[in-house]
């Protein structure tokens, strides 16, 4: 089965969430707080030697996706065109896949209250895929800081680092497909 895979670039990410808002946009996701990509930032250190580390994650389209082991009804599958983990229409609201993602990818959210929220992800924009496109995360980056495409390719162009400063979980317990280019910090 094909693999895509995304690359992040720690060195050039500016936190602008560009990314986050094509997203919301191109998926017609509702406003509020379900986000299928975030920007988070950690520093570290103290003044004046501070060290700030951006991730931009969404879904990692794992090799071994604890969302979709965990969901009781079968509602994520890995589909084979692409190797995208991608939620079904069978949510029960049980939030076992919420759970079991150490990446915090599965969302939960609802305007109604009076409705259960299903569970919503990024899906790697699988129809701009379809078209030959980028995701609109990637293609909406001043900084270029995303990229997705073939694993290899990914790999044969930005290396296989695999894990990333700044709360990243551990990638042995997934094997998401992510590569990283980390930021580096000379003589902090």
């Amino acid at each position: 089965m094909p693999q895509y895979a995304w690359h992040f670039d720690q060195a050039v990410c500016m936190q602008c969430r560009e990314c986050m808002v094509a997203c919301k946009d191109w998926n017609h996701v509702a406003f509020g707080p379900a986000k299928w990509r975030r920007v988070t930032s950690r520093e570290e250190g103290a003044y004046p030697l501070i060290k700030v580390f951006n991730l931009s994650i969404g879904c990692n389209h794992c090799d071994e996706p604890a969302c979709m082991a965990a969901c009781p009804v079968d509602n994520i599958i890995k589909e084979e065109k692409y190797g995208l983990v991608i939620p079904l229409d069978k949510c029960i609201s049980c939030k076992q896949c919420k759970a079991a993602c150490p990446y915090d990818v599965p969302q939960f959210a609802t305007m109604d209250p009076n409705e259960l929220p299903v569970m919503e992800k990024c899906t790697g924009c699988i129809d701009r895929l379809e078209k030959g496109l980028k995701p609109a995360c990637v293609v909406s980056c001043p900084q270029r800081a995303l990229d997705f495409g073939p694993e290899e390719e990914i790999v044969a162009k930005y290396g296989n680092v695999r894990q990333a400063e700044g709360g990243f979980a551990d990638p042995s317990l997934t094997k998401p497909n992510i590569v990283f280019t980390p930021r580096k910090y000379v003589g902090v």
